[in-house]
């Protein structure tokens, strides 16, 4: 992940959240080698340049790992091959990971190096496996197969290779396909709850369930329930 490729993602990232013709976004790699083995370490001095300090270089990538976890759409990611570093930060910034049945290796490598995840892993990763795997991964650079993911929380659902790409579009058609505004609310209102008490999280519940009563997609979701027939979400003109 290149200083070129952060700047890219960034604007890109920016375009979608404002696009409201996209309601689900897929993050894969290029091919079926690799996913991501992080940041390009030998630009480390051009991007402190270009960026005027370390913190620099960092704050952007925290930055565009929280647009894509905030945007309001929900992000579907593929792990396969090397997942390393900020190839593993950025998938935990997506709401769901899809992972290889074979041949992934999933990681935070940076104590190898003599460093620490820098793009939010030490923050994100006990958040989503809990302290006691994400201590054993971090300390010692320990790399996770696809089903080993699966097991210990890492990721969602575990396909074959061949299947993976497909099975990502898939799940983003699908999450596509639910009420805009109630898919916005449900993320708001999770996204962060750790940071949260229990009361503000029901509060937050309420706001989105009072946002949702009256829309055009309640109005037929409960249609299409007393119709028995399969709701038809986002029609044009009912936002």
């Amino acid at each position: 992940m290149t200083l070129e490729f952060m700047d890219k993602l960034e604007a890109t990232v920016d375009a979608l959240a404002i696009d409201d013709t996209v309601r689900a976004v897929v993050f894969t790699s290029e091919g079926d080698g690799n996913f991501s083995v992080g940041m390009n370490l030998k630009q480390m001095r051009d991007g402190i340049a270009a960026k005027g300090s370390i913190d620099g270089v960092f704050d952007q990538r925290w930055r565009v790992l929280e647009k894509i976890e905030r945007m309001g759409k929900p992000s579907v990611v593929t792990l396969f091959g090397y997942c390393l570093g900020g190839g593993l930060e950025l998938p935990l910034a997506c709401h769901f990971r899809l992972a290889a049945e074979e041949g992934a290796q999933i990681g935070l490598p940076e104590m190898d190096l003599g460093t620490v995840p820098a793009w939010g892993g030490l923050a994100r990763l006990p958040r989503c496996v809990g302290r006691d795997h994400a201590l054993d991964m971090i300390l010692r650079g320990k790399k996770v197969s696809g089903p080993e993911a699966l097991r210990i929380g890492l990721v969602n659902e575990v396909w074959p290779k061949s299947e993976l790409k497909h099975r990502a579009i898939s799940l983003a058609e699908e999450l596509a396909s639910m009420p805009r505004l109630a898919v916005k609310s449900v993320l708001d209102a999770v996204i962060g709850y750790e940071a949260k008490s229990l009361q503000e999280s029901l509060s937050d519940e309420r706001s989105a369930v009072h946002a949702n009563a009256r829309t055009a997609d309640a109005k037929e979701g409960m249609m299409a329930f007393i119709e028995k027939r399969k709701p038809v979400f986002n029609q044009a003109g009912t936002d």
